[in-house]
């Protein structure tokens, strides 16, 4: 199913892909994208991720790293993605993850598991609504 969105909010990643083509499986659209992102936004400042931090990426399926890519940029935090072999980002206090990865990562950040029960969870029942000033004031 897909939705339109009418009026979107400043913050909506907009995904490029040709005019008119379909959203082949395994792709989202973007305002699915969208909503993922700013759920996962939220579990982010939630843990006191701010605006300006280095925030590591070590996901491997390629939707949940667009996803978590995309909800680091919202906050206004810096994606920083690990190379391979890398077990962590230097500068970054917060890093997002999967339980497959997480085995091979340091304990210098503070590692959201995206498929640990307890976050799979609190993603579910978090708002998937556009973030809004205050929201992002909070943690500043």
């Amino acid at each position: 199913m897909s939705t339109v969105v009418t009026a979107p909010a400043d913050n909506v990643i907009q995904l490029r892909r040709p005019s008119g083509a379909p959203i082949a499986a395994g792709q989202l659209a973007d305002a699915d994208l969208d909503r993922w992102a700013n759920r996962l936004a939220r579990l982010l400042l939630a843990r006191g991720a701010e605006a300006g931090e280095r925030i590591a990426l070590a996901v491997d399926p390629r939707i949940e790293a667009v996803v978590a890519e995309a909800a680091v940029r919202k906050i206004g935090a810096i994606p920083v993605s690990l190379t391979d072999g890398a077990s962590t980002a230097p500068g970054a206090g917060f890093g997002i993850t999967t339980k497959a990865r997480r085995a091979e990562l340091t304990d210098g950040a503070d590692w959201l598991v995206l498929d640990d029960r307890s976050t799979l969870q609190r993603y579910l029942v978090s708002s998937d609504a556009p973030l809004v000033a205050a929201e992002l004031r909070a943690v500043s």
